[in-house]
């Protein structure tokens, strides 16, 4: 894959090993603080690297930018895709919209996200991620951001069926502290944050690593903060002929997840979906066929009427 089609975040670490040692420092300096530490003129790149100009130069060309100009507008429009609100991603889109039906247009874009998605993944990590969330041992949370905490909400509904120790960290920021105080080391923090990336997720990571809490992280190719206190990082693509971010890939790897747990464990899940079940019907929560049930139920001063 072209590195057009990558992230420089991507390209570093899919050549990192074959750098030199300065080519390391240079890198590792760069992922530091990415895609800021990148952004300013090549002299000063190198001397916040502790490298020199030269060295720079050959690991941006080993990474296969024709040199630092193309690198750095890499960067740049990385920056620019990050920071983007609702309004520059819809007249950025329509700029470009190709002609033809939305429907067909969204397909093309979310296969494509799902496409990339797929080929970047590695099953190490989705595998990894899905025998934290089995292991019963551990207390799972679930937090997301203004659109995401759907998402948190929809993977915990589920999970929470399948098994116990899970909760939903609320939406009011000023609880989750004590959310921090009631994680052990060990337990699971599955975060989702996509760019514009908000300030208080890396906060709460940054606390729950601090107390020995594994943290899953849903993202998007760009990469949130989070993933400097993440051991497993899901870095999805988002994109859509819209003013919105796609959830469509992420909502997918989601559902594999929880496939993965619950066929891991599935006669344990049957009869807490059973029960769940039982417990559904004794509180009449879902509608059944109206031959099925009487409207209300008889009341003890009343005698119910005969069948007939």
């Amino acid at each position: 894959m072209s590195t057009s089609a990558r992230t420089v975040l991507d390209v570093i670490r899919l050549h990192y090993d074959g750098l030199t040692p300065a080519e390391k420092k240079l890198a590792d300096t760069l992922l530091e603080n990415y895609p800021v530490s990148g952004l300013g003129s090549i002299t000063v790149t190198a001397d916040n690297a502790g490298v020199s100009t030269p060295t720079v130069a050959r690991m941006v060309q080993k990474l296969g930018y024709k040199g630092y100009p193309e690198f750095q507008a890499h960067l740049h429009q990385e920056l620019e895709a990050t920071i983007s609100n609702p309004i520059a991603k819809h007249d950025r889109w329509a700029a470009k919209a190709p002609t033809g039906h939305i429907l067909n247009r969204f397909a093309e874009a979310i296969t494509e996200n799902l496409r990339e998605s797929l080929s970047g993944l590695d099953t190490a990590t989705f595998d990894g991620a899905a025998d934290l969330l089995k292991d019963e041992k551990r207390s799972i949370y679930f937090v997301g951001g203004r659109i995401t905490g759907a998402l948190a909400e929809y993977f915990f509904t589920h999970m929470q069926v399948i098994r116990s120790k899970t909760t939903q960290i609320s939406t009011n920021r000023s609880s989750w502290p004590q959310y921090v105080l009631n994680m052990n080391a060990g337990d699971v923090l599955v975060i989702f944050d996509i760019r514009r990336y908000e300030q208080e997720m890396a906060t709460l990571a940054e606390a729950a690593a601090a107390a020995g809490v594994v943290i899953i992280l849903f993202t998007d190719i760009w990469v949130s903060p989070v993933a400097r206190h993440a051991s497993h990082v899901f870095k999805l693509r988002i994109e859509a002929p819209s003013a919105w971010d796609s959830s469509v890939v992420t909502l997918f790897t989601v559902e594999a997840l929880i496939e993965a747990v619950q066929s891991a464990a599935w006669d344990k899940t049957r009869r807490r979906m059973d029960s769940l079940e039982a417990l559904f019907e004794r509180s009449r929560l879902f509608r059944r066929p109206e031959n099925t049930r009487t409207p209300f139920p008889p009341s003890k001063n009343r005698k119910a009427k005969p069948q007939t």
